[in-house]
């Protein structure tokens, strides 16, 4: 029996697993699902339930219920790559794979800024937003709510926020001259102006020197916040992290064109801890899942592997403002207004009730 060990629920790993469970998987092909939970998280819909907008249940799909998957439940202390085996915290027994496909994720990264990462709420995992969400409700009424980087994340979550929690004062933190700097300067121009207009105070050209309690430093300049939500950059998980292999600058898994460890043919990756030319994202990982399937099926096939994939296209970046309004790229075309919170409406939905 093959044994093809999966570890996380991921985007990427959650569109293998659609890929495979059809009626062409072979019978001696056994599939585990390591997760600490018991459902795949929309964690593109994390800032909702951190502001209070959207329900836990809301953000839960469940993990395909088929007998050729097993699922186990637990936190993953480590990976032997030599002895083939994933470690679970708390079990003695290691679990042996032939194939392995890791997907873990990734965590904050704090930039050796002193305090912040002690003193700052996250929502990279569910676990951690489900903190962020309960503290940002308990906030006192007009209280000081900080949040640390001005990317994708921290302005979904300063937006919606703004719509559930009209009484606060929302300070928004980010290095650059204007936030979604990453974006054609038309989209990051109007959501700064989105903002100002309601009344989110936007501070550009920060640089966070230091996060104690209650407060965090701005260029040496102590502000007082009754919360800090870090959104400030990512790295991979602590278990990749610990990995002995090839890495790229970012501390992300260097890869060949079929998505596996250069000197094992046996260990993919996928997902953010990925060294890819595109920035993480679920688009790029189901990209990702869906390459890996085809190495495997060929494999299976014993035919021969392409020599490299074509790169994998990423249909576009959709971002909200609260319900009502949104931002979005779509190629060259830029997005502004109800019209790109709509497509992300839709496009959740058709995730959460069509996907694969």
């Amino acid at each position: 029996m093959q044994k093809i060990v999966l570890l996380g629920g991921g985007y990427g790993n959650m569109r293998i697993l659609q890929r495979l469970l059809t009626n062409d998987l072979p019978s001696d092909v056994q599939l585990t699902l390591i997760d600490r939970l018991p459902y795949h998280c929309l964690k593109t819909e994390y800032y909702a339930l951190a502001a209070g907008t959207e329900s836990d249940h809301h953000l839960r799909v469940s993990f395909p219920n088929d007998p050729r998957l097993e699922i186990k439940y637990g936190n993953i202390s480590s990976v032997d790559l030599d002895g083939k085996t994933v470690h679970i915290d708390g079990q003695d027994e290691a679990i042996n794979y032939d194939t392995l496909i890791i997907g873990l994720g990734c965590e904050d990264k704090y930039h050796n800024v002193p305090g912040a990462r002690e003193e700052t709420l996250s929502i990279q995992s569910m676990e951690d937003t489900r903190k962020t969400g309960e503290t940002l409700n308990n906030v006192r009424p007009q209280g000081v709510v900080s949040i640390v980087g001005g990317g994708l994340s921290g302005v979904e979550l300063a937006s919606e926020l703004r719509e559930s929690r009209p009484d606060l004062t929302i300070k928004l933190f980010d290095r650059g001259d204007i936030i979604l700097s990453m974006f054609p300067y038309r989209l990051s121009n109007y959501v700064q102006n989105w903002f100002i207009n309601h009344g989110v105070e936007v501070i550009n050209k920060s640089n966070i020197t230091k996060v104690e309690k209650h407060a965090l430093y701005n260029h040496d300049e102590r502000i007082e916040s009754d919360a800090i939500i870090w959104t400030a950059g990512i790295q991979p998980n602590r278990v990749v992290r610990e990995m002995d292999v090839e890495k790229d600058q970012q501390g992300r898994v260097k890869l060949t064109p079929h998505h596996h460890l250069p000197n094992d043919e046996n260990v993919f990756v996928v997902g953010d801890c990925a060294s890819l030319p595109h920035a993480p994202s679920a688009q790029l990982a189901e990209g990702q899942g869906e390459q890996i399937v085809t190495v495997l099926k060929k494999r299976w096939k014993n035919e021969p592997l392409p020599e490299t994939f074509p790169t994998i296209k990423l249909k576009g970046v959709l971002g909200s403002l609260g319900k009502k309004h949104g931002f979005g790229l779509m190629g060259e075309r830029t997005l502004l207004g109800r019209v790109p919170r709509v497509m992300k409406s839709g496009v959740l939905w058709m995730y959460k009730y069509h996907s694969g």
